[in-house]
């Protein structure tokens, strides 16, 4: 494969184009040290993580603030600590506040010139719009949990993206998968037989973070620490086709003159 071979490219957003370890860290630090909990932004995410993906495995069709309400309180539970309403509610109402990564828009930018960009996210459509207004761009296609009425890494999800990979007119094999969290994006697009190129944006940072660890080894296809780093390898690899085709055609023979009739 090369990425030429692709008409179309999926992206999670949440950890990938946006960065919501910081948004979540933000609120969830403040609620920290009104409590006088001495906790770093890492230990918290952490002890996040699996209280997010319970409430999404569990509580499919809320939308998503209800399911950051919920992940907090039961984090709350976990650490002793209570939360009150005004602050699952911080949370919950947090996410068009989340910065975008600084790398996002300029290479979305880039990659939409190529391919036709897609949308798969754990999210509402009401606190995707706040978030797209960050990416500065425009989507072909916008499939969310509440249109799906279920989080990855369920498959329906999935199978959600490929029917609308289909509508749009994308072909089989024609569609590559672009993420950050193994757990959430990875090990299922695998298992729905996508291609996957890995943003791995903690490459530099220990653990897992706000993401719980991935339940079985995955290796994506392709893996750049940085959205910039991808969009400069999509940029090379259609130079080089290009330069290859160029090459092929120069060194084409050319017939000679034809002979004159007798």
């Amino acid at each position: 494969m090369d990425f030429s071979d692709f008409d179309a490219l999926s992206f999670d957003c949440y950890g990938t184009l946006i960065d919501w370890e910081a948004g979540i860290a933000a609120v969830l630090q403040g609620w920290a040290a009104a409590h006088g909990l001495a906790l770093t932004n890492e230990e918290l995410l952490a002890a996040y993580a699996a209280h997010e993906a319970e409430a999404e495995r569990d509580h499919p069709t809320e939308l998503y603030p209800q399911i950051l309400a919920r992940s907090m309180r039961s984090l709350g539970e976990t650490l002793g600590v209570p939360v009150a309403d005004a602050e699952a509610d911080a949370l919950a109402v947090s996410v068009p506040d989340w910065p975008a990564f600084p790398d996002s828009s300029e290479a979305l930018q880039r990659l939409s010139r190529r391919y036709k960009l897609i949308v798969l996210s754990n999210v509402d459509r009401r606190s995707f719009a706040g978030s797209n207004e960050r990416l500065g761009v425009s989507f072909a296609s916008i499939v969310t949990a509440e249109d799906v009425g279920s989080y990855k890494p369920s498959p329906r999800n999935f199978a959600a993206l490929a029917a609308e990979a289909a509508r749009l007119g994308i072909g089989e094999g024609r569609l590559l998968h672009v993420a950050q969290s193994l757990f959430h994006d990875h090990v299922p697009a695998k298992a729905a037989g996508l291609p996957t190129v890995w943003i791995d944006r903690r490459h530099a940072r220990p653990g897992w973070g706000a993401t719980p660890e991935p339940p079985a080894p995955v290796t994506p296809d392709w893996t750049f620490t940085s959205m910039a780093g991808f969009a400069d390898a999509v940029d090379a690899a259609h130079s080089s086709r290009l330069h290859d085709v160029a090459l092929v055609i120069a060194l084409r023979p050319t017939r000679g003159p034809c002979c004159p009739a007798e």
